[in-house]
């Protein structure tokens, strides 16, 4: 197990590795090949003003006219001890991590992620929390009454949210239950303002099931397939041979050997959500990372959207390998391989 968990940790490590030099190349490389000098990345540093000796000026100081691998290895370096930016009025210090300055706001990138990162984590681990547990609540209840009537109209309203946007569902949940009824927070609340948690919680109730709707079908559909196959397999009529409970039966039996491709797609989901729930958090203006990436891709603000795109690969990688840690206490036989 312990030489298990070392293999996955270090696979990580190097992944991550990978990530960020494949991210900066998109960036910076991408560019250039496409036909961009140093000079038109520099441009959006500068004033609308500014001539083109002032232009290479600033592409000088900023480096980018230096090789990539030096530019990278610059960028690597101000993760773990930060980094000065010259960049002509003055030169300002980004402090590690250091994911990129913003020349626009002249702030460092990753204290803007941090005050944001309270509003995206609240929505997605909420929203997962009622996902898993509908979903797959609903996804047993189907596949045991299956060809039933309740078994086909979970599946048709579990169609209906794999097929139906966020942007649709949320919308329309915002014009019934908020501005409507008036049951539920309207959008532009900050739930981080909120003085006690049940505060928070109604700030953020409309969201958490507006997103879990999305995703909690796929997880009833994904849930039903494997409990109709692991069902029918023989251990699991052994088990009810010895006269175990059909309860355990279909927790310990049929819904474990079921969980495995549910733990894949879970840690993907989650590893994506934490990264910036971008739909959600744009319908109902949440002040979240998926907005923050969205002000910056309007503003054409590179080093935002590099550092935005780097968080989500990090919580991605960091979800696979949670995911990996939990197969082995699922199953058995990844301990053994």
């Amino acid at each position: 197990m312990f030489a298990y968990l070392v293999r996955r940790v270090i696979g990580a490590i190097v992944l991550l590795f990978i990530v960020t030099a494949v991210t900066f190349s998109i960036f910076f490389l991408v560019p250039k090949l496409g036909g961009a000098t140093s000079d038109d990345l520099a441009s959006r540093y500068v004033g609308k003003s500014a001539g083109a000796e002032q232009i290479h000026e600033t592409a000088v100081r900023l480096g980018f006219t230096d090789p990539l691998w030096v530019q990278y290895g610059r960028f690597m370096k101000g993760l773990f001890v930060g980094q000065d930016y010259n960049y002509g009025p003055a030169v300002e210090h980004c402090p590690a991590p250091c994911f990129g300055y913003s020349f626009l706001n002249q702030t460092p990138v990753w204290p803007d992620l941090v005050a944001r990162m309270p509003v995206t984590l609240s929505l997605a681990v909420g929203a997962a929390v009622i996902w898993l547990v509908s979903g797959v609540g609903v996804g047993v209840v189907s596949a045991l009454k299956r060809g039933s009537v309740m078994d086909r109209s979970l599946m048709s309203v579990a169609l209906a949210g794999v097929s139906l946007p966020i942007f649709f569902t949320g919308l329309l949940a915002l014009s019934i239950f908020s501005y409507g009824l008036g049951w539920t927070a309207q959008g532009g609340t900050n739930p981080m303002d909120a003085s006690n948690p049940l505060e928070w919680a109604y700030d953020l109730i409309l969201p958490w099931t507006t997103l879990a709707f999305l995703y909690a079908a796929a997880y009833a559909r994904l849930t039903r397939a494997g409990m109709l196959e692991t069902m029918n397999e023989d251990y699991v009529r052994t088990a009810r041979a010895k006269g175990l409970r059909e309860r355990n039966v279909i927790v310990q039996h049929g819904l474990r050997s079921a969980l495995t491709p549910i733990l894949t797609i879970f840690g993907l989901d989650l590893g994506l959500l934490l990264g910036g729930a971008i739909l959600t958090e744009t319908t109902f203006s949440l002040p979240g990372i998926g907005q923050y990436a969205v002000l910056a891709l309007q503003s054409n603000d590179l080093p935002k959207v590099l550092g935005v795109t780097l968080v989500a690969a990090f919580f991605i990688v960091l979800a696979n390998l949670v995911v990996d840690v939990l197969y082995a206490v699922v199953d058995p036989r990844v301990r053994i391989s």
